[in-house]
């Protein structure tokens, strides 16, 4: 039998509180507005773009949703408004604001935040773009309680998946989202049934790894490793035709800068020297690596996307900092 503050807690709708961003930011919103629980309000930025070119604010505001900016969970006395509100669950999704113990500690049920990554080994920024860039077959995304600190609290639910070789930065992020609403809607099916079964899992602080903002090397691609780590670089940062959060990998040709967007692994090896440009029989543009040729075919050059064989002339070789 469930106690009696279980079962109010099942009788009607939850109050949720969303503070969410970007593509996961917007699925969430949608997901609560298709759903039996009583959506307080979103916290969101009002010029911060999600799928489609429009903002998570935005998409609240047509759904007639009250909105607050998300500076807010700055400020700790905005913990009751949260109280006053009576919001038994925040969700915080894809958020980049550090939100205020005080209001993390106003809700009835808790604080989860929703991380694209499997804690504690990725933690932090861009976890999906380090874990290609690391050569990882498969990657994860949890829903964890919040705590003081950056992605420390224990955790409620995690999914895993693989990395698919034709996987990138923003393929691999959409995953998350995708697996992440799952659990999303584990915890909210919990919740109502009974809050005090969410699962409390603690992290092993000791496996955690914390990725900061930056791109690896400062996003110089060094043709003189082996061609899978070329690969998994420039697939790493490929979110086109979006914005990277990365640097797109880029070298130098001659006295001109060039990004590299797409890539393939041919598996033909090469003895030519590290970064010299070739093409093979069907006319397409390859570099030669530590061990193999690279397949080459979109750039960016003068901030604009171009062609491989447009730009990349046999003969020629590209450079990087060393």
């Amino acid at each position: 039998m469930l106690s009696a503050l279980a079962k109010r807690a099942g009788e009607g709708s939850m109050n949720i509180l969303l503070v969410g961003e970007e593509s996961a930011g917007a699925q969430t919103l949608k997901l609560l507005a298709t759903g039996d629980h009583h959506l307080v309000g979103v916290m969101a930025s009002p010029t911060r773009k999600a799928v489609g070119g429009v903002t998570v604010w935005r998409h609240a505001e047509k759904m007639g949703c009250p909105t607050w900016p998300t500076e807010l969970v700055k400020d700790p006395g905005f913990a009751e408004v949260v109280r006053a509100e009576k919001v038994d669950i925040l969700l915080n999704v894809h958020s980049l604001f550090v939100i205020k113990p005080e209001i993390v500690a106003a809700p009835r049920w808790g604080s989860f935040n929703l991380h694209p990554g499997p804690l504690p080994r990725y933690a932090g920024l861009n976890a999906p773009s380090w874990a290609i860039y690391r050569g990882e077959r498969s990657h994860g995304v949890t829903l964890h309680r919040m705590l003081a600190g950056i992605d420390t609290g224990p955790i409620a639910y995690q999914a895993m998946f693989e990395i698919e070789e034709n996987d990138t930065g923003l393929s691999v992020s959409a995953k998350c989202v995708k697996f992440g609403m799952e659990l999303v809607r584990q915890l909210l099916n919990t919740a109502e049934v009974n809050p005090h079964a969410i699962p409390v899992i603690e992290q092993d602080l000791a496996r955690r790894e914390y990725f900061g903002r930056g791109t690896p090397e400062d996003g110089w691609l060094a043709w003189s490793r082996p061609a899978r780590d070329v690969f998994n670089f420039v697939r790493a940062a490929d979110y086109s035709p979006f914005p990277s959060p990365w640097r797109t990998p880029r070298s130098r040709m001659a006295d001109q800068e060039v990004a590299f967007v797409k890539a393939a692994l041919t598996g033909q090896p090469c003895d030519a020297p590290p970064g010299i440009i070739d093409q093979s029989d069907g006319g397409k543009v390859r570099v030669a690596s530590a061990d193999e040729w690279v397949e080459v075919s979109r750039l960016i050059v003068n901030e604009q996307y171009a062609n491989a064989a447009e730009v990349l002339k046999p003969g020629e070789k590209l450079e990087w900092n060393s």
